[in-house]
């Protein structure tokens, strides 16, 4: 007898997950006309039969039921466990094969009472967290500019390349530089060049916005566009041969320069005396690498465009004035009596009408300080030269400090005893002596030096005791150059008073 299938009820999901469950075909005895486990008609009759059993009375109050108690339950699933019992309170349903372990396997740590809600195919699948998305926050070529400030930028292009189809010649794309770029005139020829790889003559719209728009070029700050645009494409910092293009720009066309285009030596010796000046002042390590930390650490970028708005370049006092470079190429020419630019201790020794003790010369010709740049043993060359006027000078800096420091701490092992001090102020004592001045005791010199300094332990120094200090070269002074120690001694108490209320008025 065929039965006619049963209206299901309403709420088939739950059936349907209980009766997803394994099934074992050869348990079944199927009749020989039923195809054989495994045939692709099988699953067309075990279709029908579930659909037959799904629509049975029982099978319908057995349903309801489970529905009703997981609803009771608080959403819950019935525990696993549960549904063999069930089934088989029903007369009309099989029971399941003992050999089919998957609803009859729990946990060892669950009670008898206490269902596996994890496992019940009657629990509903727990809604995942919402991925939390993180922006972009690293760009290997900079982070790409906005969309409102590109198109600015592109228009402010299309104004200034207008008429010129065939691209800006080089005096042409100062404006460039200037207006659009943000950056000193002077890096006019080496950004021409940078663009116009081909040496045409002409820098084309296009491969303007390629290399500035495009690149991101236009997004990065300051000092990291000077450092992109100076630096060689295989290196990541820059050298004094990287600077060259910049001071020969700014010799072309500053107008406080100009005087110098008669004399291409002295230009010449201008421009290393700025390069000189601006790696004594950024690389501190004296590697001769300027890294871009160094170059945005430093004034450099400040000091170009003052040099770019001012017309009197000795108003430039940070690298570019022009008197200083007088005052530094005719001492260093002074004591080089034979000319063969090197200079030797006896040289030196003359500095300043013999101001240095010999034993400060001493320490400097052992490099100690610092390594010369020089070829030949024993001599000085121009740019030691300026490194060490620069220090000698302005005692009063971090490279200075750095540089006397060294010179003094006689063992290297970064502090400064009480003995080391009196090795260098004995020979200091001695010159006072034989110019008739007044000797001074090392222990009220040595109480005048902590006073000084302030050091926080004071039975040593240390260069960060120095960092702190202001009077750091008078401390200096009075160990090794005894022109300025004296001047030091002798100045008036109440003209420094009144120097210093005018200064804190101000």
């Amino acid at each position: 007898m065929v039965v006619e299938p049963a209206q299901a009820p309403a709420d088939l999901s739950a059936a349907a997950q209980v009766s997803a469950l394994p099934l074992q075909v050869d348990l079944l005895q199927l009749p020989p006309e039923v195809p054989a486990p495994g045939a692709p008609a099988l699953r067309g009759v075990l279709d029908r039969l579930f659909a037959h059993w799904l629509s049975l009375p029982d099978t319908a109050a057995l349903v309801a039921c489970l529905v009703q108690k997981a609803k009771a339950s608080g959403g819950g699933a019935v525990g696993a466990s549960m549904l063999p019992s069930m089934l088989q309170g029903g007369a009309a349903v099989p029971p399941l094969s003992p050999r089919s372990p998957r609803l009859s396997r729990r946990p060892s740590g669950l009670g008898a009472g206490q269902p596996n809600r994890s496992a019940s195919p009657l629990r509903p699948a727990a809604a995942r967290p919402a991925k939390e998305v993180i922006p972009q926050f690293y760009f290997q070529d900079g982070r790409p500019p906005p969309y409102e400030v590109k198109k600015q930028c592109i228009s402010t292009v299309d104004q200034l390349f207008a008429g010129h189809s065939n691209g800006l010649r080089a005096q042409e794309f100062r404006m460039v530089t200037r207006e659009l770029c943000k950056l000193p005139t002077f890096f006019t020829t080496v950004l021409f060049d940078k663009i116009d790889k081909e040496s045409t003559g002409f820098v084309a719209r296009e491969a303007f916005i390629d290399f500035w728009v495009n690149s991101n070029l236009m997004s990065m700050d300051s000092a990291t566009q000077v450092f992109t645009i100076l630096k060689q494409p295989n290196h990541n910092y820059l050298t004094k041969e990287d600077f060259k293009p910049v001071l020969k720009d700014l010799l072309d066309n500053h107008p406080g320069l100009e005087f110098l285009k008669s004399t291409p030596e002295f230009q010449e010796r201008y421009a290393e005396t700025v390069v000189y000046r601006i790696f004594y002042c950024l690389n501190r390590i004296g590697s001769g690498h300027l890294s871009l930390r160094e170059l945005k650490r430093g004034n450099l970028l400040s000091a170009l465009r003052h040099a770019d708005d001012e017309e009197d370049i000795n108003k430039v006092l940070r690298y570019f004035s022009y008197e200083h470079f007088y005052v530094i190429y005719c001492k260093f020419w002074e004591l080089d009596t034979d000319h063969d630019f090197l200079i030797d201790k006896e040289n030196l020794i003359k500095y300043g009408n013999h101001a240095l003790t010999y034993r400060i010369v001493d320490r400097i010709f052992s490099e100690v300080p610092r390594k010369f740049t020089s070829k030949a043993e024993g001599k000085m060359g121009y740019e030691d030269f300026v490194h060490f006027i620069l220090s000698e000078e302005d005692k009063s800096t971090g490279a200075s400090q750095e540089y006397w420091f060294k010179c003094i701490d006689l063992d290297g092992n970064g502090i400064l005893t009480h003995n080391e001090l009196q090795f260098f102020f004995e020979e200091q004592l001695h010159r006072m002596e034989c110019m008739a001045q007044e000797p001074v005791l090392f222990e009220d010199i040595l109480c005048q030096l902590i006073d000084m300094i302030g050091p926080e332990n004071e039975s040593y120094l240390t260069l960060k005791d120095f960092r702190r200090c202001k009077l750091s070269g008078h401390f200096f002074n009075i160990l090794f150059n005894v022109n300025k120690f004296m001047a030091f001694e002798a100045r008036d108490p109440f003209l420094i008073r009144q120097c210093r209320c005018v200064k804190s008025h101000h």
